[in-house]
């Protein structure tokens, strides 16, 4: 009687520490509590790469200006990225009593940072941006007529088709953008850029019109441009 008793009171503590160490959950319902499978959104990072399309039709279109623009970025955190656009331009014009040509290189570097809340898997971006750049160019004048006025004689026009190499300039910019994920990857984009110009060389005959990036120079040393864009990103990872 007494083995009977001790195995019984032994079956009954293994029985009840089993029940304890139970959920408490399926204890009061019955039903195993489900695991929360669902993930986190994660965010791409990589490379994105592009064109300026405005410029190849603006070439197609004007004779008097060639060139083109490459875009590029890399996200490092989840709205900020660092960004560069650099090109080539090859541009004659035409003002008052000259015709000028403006050649040269160019590069742009900064950062952008999104201000816009994706839904979901969107990967789309309203942001604003900051750039240094910087131009080496050369300028021609092409043709110029003395400024003559009150004269009963022809004025006569010139034709010094004077070149200037090795002039550099510096300038800021202000960037307003967006960037829209058109498919997986590729992205459609538009930006419009308020420029300051720091500092600039001039040839000794006849003054700046045209700097390549920065583009057309006016009396207070202020600018915009704007760009429209097509680029593919190269994803490196997700987190």
């Amino acid at each position: 009687m007494l083995r009977f008793t001790t195995s019984l009171f032994l079956v009954i503590a293994v029985s009840l520490n089993a029940i304890a160490q139970e959920p408490t959950d399926s204890i009061a319902t019955g039903v195993e509590t489900p695991i929360d499978t669902i993930q986190k959104k994660k965010d791409k990072y990589g490379l994105r790469v592009g064109i300026d399309l405005f410029k190849p039709i603006l070439s197609m279109v004007n004779d008097d200006i060639q060139g083109f623009e490459i875009v590029a970025d890399f996200r490092l955190k989840k709205n900020i990225y660092i960004a560069t656009e650099f090109g080539f331009t090859d541009k004659t014009g035409e003002e008052d009593f000259l015709i000028y040509n403006a050649k040269g290189s160019y590069i742009k570097l900064g950062g952008n940072y999104n201000l816009y809340k994706n839904w979901l898997d969107m990967n789309n971006e309203i942001y604003i941006g900051i750039r240094y750049g910087f131009s080496s160019y050369s300028q021609t004048l092409v043709e110029y007529t003395p400024n003559y006025y009150g004269t009963y004689f022809d004025v006569p026009t010139f034709n010094p088709d004077t070149t200037v190499d090795g002039l550099t300039a510096h300038w800021g910019e202000f960037v307003i953008g967006l960037k829209v994920e058109i498919f997986n990857n590729l992205y459609m984009g538009g930006s419009i850029a308020m420029k300051k110009l720091f500092s600039q060389d001039e040839p000794d005959n006849f003054g700046n019109m045209y700097i390549p990036g920065y583009e057309r120079v006016f009396m207070n040393n202020t600018g915009f441009s704007f760009n429209y864009t097509i680029a593919y990103t190269i994803p490196f990872f997700k987190k």
